[in-house]
């Protein structure tokens, strides 16, 4: 099934046509729940893996824990409705510190399925994203790793990894990604309004228009930043939001070019600020607006994945080099 993104309460240019000049495209990629395959692009499935290949391992210390969940507890206790129960850490001490700790496949996508991909170095057309399982440090940082393929080369391979290594416990169930299948869209997108994101004028008339909803229709007014600018949830392409952290200046640390955003992970597909991007397919059409979306998890939360605190993971690469280092970005 396809997933279609309602037209935007209001038309954007029509009420700022200062705007028409910086629209760009995002690809939504409507994560739901499903059986996806190692040859599709996804969000927690199999990944595309020659069986010769080393699967990736973070050697950094981790912090210490003292419960976690097992992923198949928690993948029982999904399918079953339930919330996973909690056990004693199965080792003597901290995570990792008996040997490296094996990364979890998060997703891949492939320039063929994910309009607006860019391509990484060499030309490569699919992006893996991994993230090592556990925290380290006092702030409980994640470490993230990209890896890029030709595709076609990869598929030639013999042989291919049927299952990923995983830890035996997990510190949190939200660690552990629920296979999802992706729908793909296409919309237009316009810049964060924030500080030097556009013209002083223009955030100054966007912040005036904001007001006047707010002072009109109370809790029900419509914004720029949450209905007209950036769709919330997994998306590929466009634009940075900036809720939690205000912009910020992304440049490459081994070459000082400007970097552009390759990919956005989140948490939530929408929240109650974002609600009118909710697609038309999953909404009830006798009913209208809020109260016409299924507030399902597998709509809502269908990953099952967070990042940080609620907030968006963006993954900038180098346009200058795309071989340089990505950077991670908690906004």
């Amino acid at each position: 099934m396809i997933r279609t993104t309602p037209a935007r309460p209001v038309s954007v240019e029509a009420v700022f046509p200062e705007l028409a000049s910086y629209r760009g495209l995002t690809t939504r990629l409507h994560p739901r729940p499903g059986r996806p395959g190692m040859h599709d692009s996804h969000v927690g499935g199999p990944m595309l893996w020659p069986e010769d290949e080393s699967w990736p391992v973070c050697r950094e210390p981790h912090r210490p824990e003292t419960e976690g969940y097992a992923p198949d507890e928690i993948r029982s206790a999904r399918a079953s409705g339930a919330w996973p129960r909690s056990r004693p850490w199965s080792g003597a001490g901290a995570p990792g510190e008996d040997g490296p700790v094996p990364f979890t496949g998060l997703a891949q996508f492939f320039r063929r399925d994910v309009p607006g991909l860019a391509a990484g170095p060499d030309g490569a057309d699919l992006v893996q994203l991994l993230r090592c399982p556990f925290t380290h440090g006092p702030h409980y940082e994640r470490r993230y790793l990209l890896r890029w393929r030709q595709a076609a080369e990869a598929e030639r391979a013999d042989r291919f990894l049927t299952a990923a290594p995983e830890v035996p416990v997990l510190r949190w169930d939200h660690d552990l990604p629920e296979p999802c299948v992706l729908h793909p869209e296409e919309v237009d997108t316009y810049p964060w309004a924030e500080d030097d994101t556009l013209p002083a004028p223009l955030i100054a008339l966007i912040d005036a228009w904001d007001d006047a909803q707010s002072a009109e229709h109370g809790r029900d007014a419509l914004s720029y930043q949450g209905d007209l600018s950036i769709p919330p949830g997994w998306r590929v392409g466009g634009f940075p939001s900036w809720a939690s952290t205000g912009p910020m200046d992304i440049t490459c640390a081994s070459c000082s070019a400007a970097m552009r955003l390759l990919l956005t992970a989140v948490g939530d597909e929408m929240d109650a600020g974002s609600h009118s991007w909710a697609p038309l397919e999953d909404r009830d059409p006798s009913l209208r607006g809020k109260e016409s979306i299924r507030w399902s998890a597998s709509v809502v939360t269908p990953t099952r994945l967070r990042f940080g605190r609620d907030r968006d993971l963006h993954v900038f690469t180098c346009p200058a080099d795309p071989a340089h280092p990505p950077q991670w970005v908690l906004s």
